[in-house]
């Protein structure tokens, strides 16, 4: 047994506060957020039941923490409404319009230029204004 496996192995909660499993090693009845999404299940208000723990980049701290929720205490995924589909289909329809040029493409603009590809490209083009007769 690795000293990692030690450090994250706590089935008693005396070290964490909860119950801590290695990661991949926690017990059948329990399962994350993501796990539960894919089974249709929400945690639906229920505290943490556990945690699993496994090493992370060191940079950042060393430890990277994933909660575990009981399978038995969670409640259906609440369905969308009609409304609910109209909002995310109007956000949707905002990330893939060019605030500059207002053509909607049938991509997500990137976040990182704020615009299309286009209009920044002619932005980066154009160049600084009003310095061509300065002397």
């Amino acid at each position: 047994m690795s000293a990692a496996f030690g450090k994250c192995f706590d089935p008693a909660g005396a070290r964490y506060g909860i119950p801590t499993y290695p990661w991949r090693y926690a017990p059948d009845g329990l399962a994350t957020r993501g796990q539960l999404r894919a089974r249709g299940l929400r945690p639906g208000g229920q505290p943490i039941a556990a945690q699993v723990m496994r090493a992370g980049r060191k940079a950042v701290g060393g430890v990277r923490v994933a909660y575990l929720y009981r399978l038995d205490h969670a409640k259906p995924v609440r369905p969308m409404t009609s409304r609910k589909w109209g909002a995310l289909a109007l956000a949707m329809l905002a990330r893939r319009t060019c605030p500059k040029c207002q053509i909607t493409y049938s991509y997500c603009l990137p976040t990182s230029l704020g615009m299309c590809v286009l209009c920044a490209d002619s932005a980066n083009t154009a160049g600084p204004q009003g310095l061509e007769g300065s002397t």
